[in-house]
């Protein structure tokens, strides 16, 4: 029986869930899982997951003390919030969870870096090993140097809102875990630049992008794992069967499920030894100068932290509305 394009898919590339759905991580048992702000408010107004919320609240309450504000008790739960999504998930998934820095820190590198290791500490006090355990920061420069700073700490950081190549290699050099380029936003920024309505999966500009990444990490042996992500439909995902990793969406996840036909490998370390490609040393400078020229990093990376930066503020108003709610539900309790 012919096998469908997930299955041949995984046969060569890790699988990531790209969701705070944990009944969609459920039904397509990914090796890993990925969330970020706007899938965690997503998911924290679904019904089925108001317990998670709820218990977090008011655990975050009790922890504040009797003198504390509810904008105090509202920023300790929404900090909790990811993890307690993230230890739902690790019950789940065999791999890691990718839990999110704040998006508001992105240009304060030791913020970042305090951060993180407090969701490390929070995941340690649940009884999760570091290891299952991906810091997602914003490549900014000063992100991928906070990141750099964990690495050596042996916390390990998914570099997201990745979209040129001198935000790879950066990365790469200061010895990041695994990177995250946005194939699907990098398409949306040229298609909203030269008017077209669509290219062929093969053209698709973040296709390139990332087949450009990956072969540059091969090409020079760099560890650095690469993570394809923000897709807009399954000719993205083909064109990069092979990558290290990919992460999707449920909705992508089961057309490619529901797909049946030959999937072959477009990514391979074994094809790159041939292929004549230029290193390049980035240091700040280096990165400001390439980071300037390209537009489409530019605008896609400040719009990334800004719509990161909107999904935050709202989940802080829905913990605010719901915490309210819960305290005048315990006072009519008595």
């Amino acid at each position: 029986m012919p096998k469908n394009l997930l299955e041949q898919l995984r046969e060569m590339t890790v699988v990531v869930a790209d969701t705070g759905d944990i009944q969609a991580i459920e039904k397509f048992k990914p090796q890993d899982a990925t969330t970020n702000p706007s899938l965690i408010t997503a998911a924290a107004q679904m019904p089925e997951y108001q317990d998670i919320v709820d218990q977090t609240l008011l655990t975050a309450k009790k922890d504040a003390g009797s003198k504390a504000t509810q904008a105090q008790v509202v920023t300790l739960a929404f900090d909790r919030l990811a993890v307690s999504f993230g230890l739902k998930i690790l019950q789940i998934i065999p791999g890691r969870v990718s839990t999110e820095v704040d998006a508001r820190l992105s240009y304060d590198t030791d913020a970042t870096v305090a951060k993180a290791r407090d969701l490390i500490a929070q995941y340690k006090a649940a009884g999760i090993a570091k290891e299952r355990v991906l810091i997602k920061i914003a490549a900014t420069w000063e992100g991928i140097k906070a990141a750099e700073i964990l690495e050596k700490e042996g916390i390990h950081c998914n570099l997201t809102l990745l979209f040129g190549v001198h935000q790879a290699i950066a990365c790469a050099e200061a010895g990041i875990t695994l990177i995250s380029p946005f194939v699907g936003r990098i398409l949306d920024w040229y298609k909203k630049d030269t008017g077209k309505d669509s290219y062929p999966a093969a053209e698709d500009p973040g296709v390139l992008s990332v087949t450009t990444i990956y072969n540059y990490y091969k090409k020079f042996g760099y560890k650095t794992e690469v993570m394809g992500a923000s897709f807009r439909n399954i000719g993205e995902i083909t064109e990069l069967a092979g990558c290290d990793l990919l992460t999707i969406s449920p909705g992508l996840l089961t057309e490619l499920q529901n797909t049946v036909g030959e999937l072959p490998r477009k990514l391979d370390p074994a094809k790159v030894a041939g292929l004549s490609i230029e290193k390049i040393s980035v240091d700040k400078a280096t990165f400001d100068k390439m980071h300037a020229a390209d537009r489409m990093a530019s605008d896609k990376l400040a719009e990334g932290i800004d719509g990161f930066t909107k999904a935050l503020i709202s989940l802080e108003q829905l913990l605010a509305e719901r915490l309210a709610r819960l305290e005048s539900e315990m006072v009519a309790a008595g």
